[in-house]
């Protein structure tokens, strides 16, 4: 359990380091104050996950340096019981001059293990990171990833309570991060309690029970994985007024471009309820309400657990659009619906460039709901059917005495 009150950090900046010491003779301030974290509050019971989303800057790895003990809150309290461990940045806690068997010592000691605990754990750890002999190596030629999979094999062998992860997971093969997974489910089954840092929406979604989303230091959302997610990206759709403050308009966008009516229908169904594999006709009419030269309308499906599953917009297909004021245009798409039977939603964008963070005109989400059932062709598992061939060489063959000669071999 993590109990975590009204948490505050500052940070004070100088111009130049002479001005600490200025600062502490004339006592007369000569630095900035930054306010990294204002008032955050929040609790962790056991087998649960929190995730934390939020922009570069909003205050995640300032608050999980305090929740691991290497900052300390200027005002508030936090309490965890048991042992926390975790991944920060890469490196926190190594010596790049040790191998890695030592750092499993050095490091281990760090998270509270006692050398009893860390002989009696070594291997498993050793095993668990796939280093092979590069245990032995010295950190410094070890790969980013390498370093990942070493820290994370000693974290969550410590025994904590609590296991914190932080972006550092990102790096890496994906066998590893597969892997690192599996453990944290089995890590969260036994009462395990997790905090997730991560840019990764998807990630989020699947894997943690409720979401923070920080901006400016502050909490400016508590709850579900999928509501913070959607408020999360209107945080990333926020434009700015001639003013320089930022604007948080209806509808996730500016406005200067709208969709006034969609529809999603199968070719065959002729409605919302499509079969695997049939084509399926999605129409969108647009409005602009002022003379916009460069538009991308953008598309991402999603299951019925809020992932991601495909999205792409016009954009990446080499279709420009550009409307004048009050025009009204009308896209037609088709997709072949090559995915598993269930329930799926559709999110729409518009916004300039390659993606809805540059400026958003418009951000619909959920905006269309269909339903997969039933599938076409051969049955299939996973979430959707790639194109795919299967072919065998002929052989010729051999006579019955080379066969019988070979397999006595």
């Amino acid at each position: 359990m993590i109990h975590v009150q009204d948490i505050t950090k500052h940070f004070r900046f100088y111009a130049k380091p002479s001005d600490r010491l200025r600062e502490i003779v004339t006592r007369k301030p000569r630095h900035h104050s930054h306010k990294a974290l204002d008032g955050i509050s929040f609790q962790v019971a056991s087998g649960e996950t929190l995730g934390i989303l939020g922009r570069n800057g909003a205050g995640k790895s300032t608050l999980l340096k305090i929740l691991t003990g290497v900052l300390l809150p200027d005002s508030g309290d936090f309490r965890i019981e048991g042992r926390i461990t975790g991944l920060l940045e890469l490196g926190t806690g190594f010596d790049s001059n040790l191998t890695g068997a030592q750092n499993i010592l050095a490091n281990g000691l760090l998270l509270g293990m006692t050398r009893s605990e860390i002989d009696a754990r070594r291997q498993a750890i050793i095993d668990f990171s796939e280093l092979g002999t590069f245990i032995d190596e010295p950190l410094r030629t070890y790969s980013s990833g390498m370093v990942m999979r070493l820290a994370f094999a000693i974290g969550i062998h410590a025994d904590p309570s609590c296991f914190v992860i932080d972006e550092a997971l990102s790096v890496g093969d994906a066998h590893f991060q597969q892997k690192c997974m599996r453990r944290i489910r089995e890590f969260r089954a036994q009462g395990g309690s997790i905090i997730f840092v991560s840019h990764d929406i998807n990630a989020v979604k699947m894997l943690c029970d409720k979401v923070i989303v920080l901006e400016g230091g502050k909490a400016v959302f508590t709850g579900e994985p999928e509501a913070g997610a959607n408020h999360y990206n209107r945080l990333l759709a926020e434009e700015t007024d001639l003013d320089g403050r930022a604007v948080q308009q209806a509808n996730y966008g500016s406005g200067e471009l709208t969709v006034i009516a969609c529809s999603l229908a199968g070719q065959e169904s002729g409605g919302t309820i499509l079969t695997s594999g049939e084509r399926a006709e999605l129409l969108i009419d647009l409005e602009a309400h002022e003379d916009l030269d460069d538009i991308t309308l953008g598309l991402m499906i999603r299951d019925r657990f809020g992932q991601d599953i495909f999205g792409t917009n016009t954009y990446y297909l080499g279709q420009p659009l550009a409307m004048c004021a009050n025009q009204r245009r009308r896209c037609r798409m088709e997709i072949d619906m090559w995915l598993a039977p269930g329930k799926y939603t559709l999110t729409l964008a518009l916004h300039e460039g390659s993606d809805h963070t540059r400026r958003c005109y418009q951000w619909c989400d959920n905006l269309v709901r269909f339903d997969i059932a039933g599938i076409r062709g051969p049955t299939f598992g996973g979430i959707c059917r790639l194109p795919m061939s299967c072919h065998f060489d002929e052989q010729e063959q051999r006579p019955a005495e080379e066969s019988d000669h070979a397999a006595s071999q």
